[in-house]
């Protein structure tokens, strides 16, 4: 390893601490400083790698955010991110989750796919028909996002990507029955339920045109980046449905009908 090469891991380093330890405390910042800011998305991605190992487990899940035009124009993006779950992110359905000083106060009902082997860096892309081979199994999550940066819509790609595209804490509920591999997902339409309000419709298209098409960027994405998704792993495939606005005490329910049903409590702090 060169000099340039171990000054670059150690800046990456440094800004990944930056951002986990702020995600630890539930503090934020302005942005990352100045010689700590990624200038690529490989940079930016290489920041983000560095929260693996501030977990002694192997890594659980990825989400990809972004994934409808509107939640691009939102946060500023050119398209959608990648973004990392350590073990000490994810939860059970059932779970009671710390609301804590959450800034972007939303749940998000997704489509969350379990790989059944490994994908690694080739020299050409994965086939849709590929990757739903090399999958194990469906199942429902609920995301809880949040942001380490004050203002997270004006932050910039690089920067979310840097932040882990705004991972907090990850509900993986068990895996759907396999007939989900005969509907076609763009259509199927999940809801989300915040107690005492009236449920939310949503529907697989609203994920990059439908889970399957997500997943295949997701897949395609990270493996050009030279990073080789496992077995076991989990990757969140973006909201079907419009964030739900929540607050502290409230009870989520992400309905997937026939598919399945998960719950998560927030708690009053």
């Amino acid at each position: 390893m060169t000099k340039s090469q171990a000054d670059d891991k150690d800046n990456s380093s440094k800004a990944c601490g930056m951002l986990r330890d702020l995600w630890r405390n539930g503090d934020v910042c302005e942005g990352l400083p100045d010689g700590l800011k990624p200038a690529s998305k490989k940079e930016a991605y290489r920041i983000q790698s560095h929260i693996e190992t501030s977990s002694a487990k192997p890594l659980v899940a990825w989400k990809i955010a972004a994934t409808s035009q509107a939640g691009q124009k939102h946060i500023g993006v050119s398209g959608p991110l990648a973004g990392r779950y350590i073990a000490e992110q994810c939860v059970e359905p059932g779970a009671s989750i710390p609301f804590g000083n959450n800034r972007m106060r939303v749940a998000e009902v997704e489509f969350a796919f379990r790989f059944a082997h490994d994908f690694a860096p080739r020299n050409r892309p994965y086939s849709e028909d590929e990757i739903i081979a090399g999958i194990a199994s469906l199942h429902p999550s609920i995301e809880i996002p949040d942001s380490r940066y004050r203002a997270f819509e004006r932050a910039g790609e690089f920067q979310l990507i840097a932040d882990n595209a705004c991972a907090h804490i990850l509900c993986l509920g068990p895996a759907m029955p396999d007939i989900w591999r005969s509907l076609d997902l763009a259509d199927y339409k999940p809801h989300g339920i915040v107690k005492g309000k009236p449920a939310v419709e949503g529907q697989g298209r609203n994920v990059l045109g439908s889970p399957r098409i997500a997943l295949g960027w997701f897949v395609n994405e990270m493996t050009s980046l030279g990073v080789t998704l496992r077995q076991g792993q989990y990757v969140s495939t973006g909201t079907c449905l419009i964030p739900l606005p929540i607050a502290p005490d409230d009870h989520v329910t992400a309905d997937f009908g026939d598919l399945g049903r998960i719950s998560v409590t927030l708690g009053l702090t």
